[in-house]
């Protein structure tokens, strides 16, 4: 059975189609390779500390996808860290993917579990010292050193510590998180 020909008639629970997310569960328990997904960006620098990144193929299901429109994400850093503010700069990205990843995990599993969700907001901060970044310290991270997420969620008492535990299978936390090997090659144009 492939992912896509998964149906059923259950309702949607949180904006979620319970019964799709459940197809892809069943059929990925049935074929466990569907699971292995790799996804894609394809970065060019622009100008200073400006760049953009465009996000279209994956690969998942056992095979290739494709988004109906690329998404086009912009990069640059503030005036004060001598750019010129046109997109949210890395750190901030990562804040994002890390706000966003955790909300949709916790949403998804709430709502295969029939946890009614009313409102999910959430606040996230980091602390960087600079002095890592610039080269001016060995004695410091390059990289946040701590980041605090807060949720705020409407739902009954009885869900939260549910929910929290359910925040944390976010991937995007685990690699935040744990931390994850990045391979880097450089090669000449």
């Amino acid at each position: 059975m492939s992912v896509q020909a998964a149906e059923t008639r259950e309702a949607k629970v949180n904006g979620v189609d319970v019964g799709a997310v459940k197809g892809t569960v069943g059929a990925i328990e049935e074929k466990p390779d569907l699971a292995k997904s790799k996804f894609r960006a394809h970065n060019q620098w622009i100008s200073g500390g400006h760049n953009r990144s465009t996000i279209n193929a994956f690969y998942g299901a056992g095979q290739e996808n494709y988004r109906n429109k690329p998404f086009v994400l912009e990069a640059d850093e503030p005036p004060l860290l001598a750019g010129e503010d046109r997109g949210a700069n890395p750190v901030e990205h990562l804040l994002n993917a890390l706000a966003a990843c955790m909300t949709t995990t916790m949403v998804y599993h709430a709502a295969i579990r029939g946890i009614n969700l009313e409102e999910v907001e959430s606040e996230l901060e980091g602390d960087i010292d600079l002095r890592g970044f610039l080269g001016l310290s060995d004695e410091v991270r390059r990289g946040y050193e701590e980041i605090r997420v807060n949720f705020k969620v409407k739902t009954d008492a009885e869900n939260i510590d549910r929910l929290k535990a359910f925040s944390r299978l976010s991937p995007v936390y685990d690699v935040v998180s744990n931390g994850t090997r990045v391979k880097v090659q450089i090669e000449k144009k």
